[in-house]
């Protein structure tokens, strides 16, 4: 994973200890959502018709995000990245972008879209400190856009990847695409080739029975060993790049010597090197994509006798204590399903995909 450049020395926070798990792993990455609102309606996350949206009052603001931003890089915190819903949802976001750039020690800040408004905000997020975007891209075809989202966005979405690339926000560049049986696994060689022509690292997603996914079913996982053997066939056999680490893609590299990744939560989970916490807009950290509770931090900022060595000293062990293996215990399932029924997301919003972050 190459480094976020912030065009100025490194510097480092005072790290209070290593902070780790029951299993060992250590906090390293903070994905933060800072909205759950979406402007698509993607099925393998968004799929119903409705949805209950957190109350505006309850979000983070920027004082609040920074300062629990601060408090994780002092924890061993080296990678932040802004999620939502779409959080270019969020109003004025290149104004924590520059604050989140300016924390020391942080040696990475990115940010995952879907595009649609990438274009009119690219600017103003490489101004603000900004050097990486990963963009959500299913498919290239504006029919199955329409199709898989119920939006027609495709355009913007590619007008907003060459927007990224103009004002440098494409290092380096990333594409997502969720592969689904019989929806879009057919384009997997448009779609690296469409990569590969702009510089990009795609990287294809097994399909996740995570919260919202109300309409999972085993048979519309495109796996990984599937989607390695689709490319292989056509392009050369990929070989794996050593060095993984805690990335949540492996990574293969074809005989063309062009580079991409699979994420495959589903069929291989990767468990054992999670090192992320996850932050919703009000607040709440889960530690899981998969955890069925959260912590509420956003009362510990709003207390007045909060002080910030307690806030870190409470984070750390938040950490310590976890113990989740969410997608290992997915998978040990003799069957699965969804993971929350509708009403349960209905009563809780923050058991949705879209709002605690992918």
């Amino acid at each position: 994973m190459v480094a976020l450049t912030l065009g100025r020395p490194k510097r480092y926070a005072p790290v209070v200890s290593a902070v780790l798990d029951h299993w060992g792993r250590p906090l390293r990455s903070l994905r933060i959502s800072v909205t759950d609102r979406c402007n698509l309606r993607c099925g393998y996350c968004m799929p119903e018709e409705s949805y209950r949206w957190l109350p505006r009052r309850a979000l983070l603001d920027f004082d609040e995000l920074s300062r629990v931003a601060r408090r994780f890089v002092e924890l061993g915190v080296t990678r932040i990245r802004l999620t939502g819903g779409e959080p270019l949802l969020r109003r004025d976001l290149s104004r924590l972008v520059t604050r989140l750039a300016a924390i020391p020690g942080l040696d990475e800040l990115a940010l995952t879209t879907n595009g649609l408004m990438l274009e009119e905000q690219a600017a103003d997020l490489a101004a603000a400190g900004l050097r990486r975007v990963t963009v959500s891209l299913d498919t290239l075809r504006r029919d199955r856009f329409e199709a898989l989202t119920r939006r027609d966005g495709l355009e913007a979405t590619l007008r907003g990847i060459e927007a990224a690339r103009g004002h440098g926000l494409d290092q380096p560049l990333k594409l997502d695409t969720v592969v689904l049986r019989g929806e879009n696994d057919d384009e997997l060689l448009p779609l690296l080739a469409f990569a590969a022509e702009i510089d990009a690292e795609i990287r294809f997603i097994e399909y996740m029975d995570v919260g919202g996914a109300t309409r999972w079913s085993e048979d519309r996982v495109v796996s990984q060993e599937a989607i390695l053997a689709t490319i292989g066939a056509a392009q050369g056999r990929p070989e794996p790049v050593a060095g993984r680490g805690s990335a949540p893609a492996a990574r293969y590299r074809l005989p063309s010597g062009q580079i991409f990744g699979v994420i495959a939560s589903t069929t291989v989970p990767f468990c054992g090197a999670c090192d992320r916490a996850r932050l919703t807009a009000d607040g709440t950290l889960y530690h899981c994509l998969y955890g069925p509770r959260g912590l509420d931090l956003k009362a510990w900022l709003r207390d007045p006798e909060m002080d910030d060595e307690t806030l870190r000293t409470r984070i750390a062990e938040a950490w310590r204590g976890r113990r989740d293996r969410g997608a290992e215990d997915r998978r040990r399932l003799p069957q699965r399903g969804a993971l929350v029924p509708l009403e349960a997301l209905r009563a809780d919003p923050r058991l949705e995909m879209h709002t605690r972050g992918g």
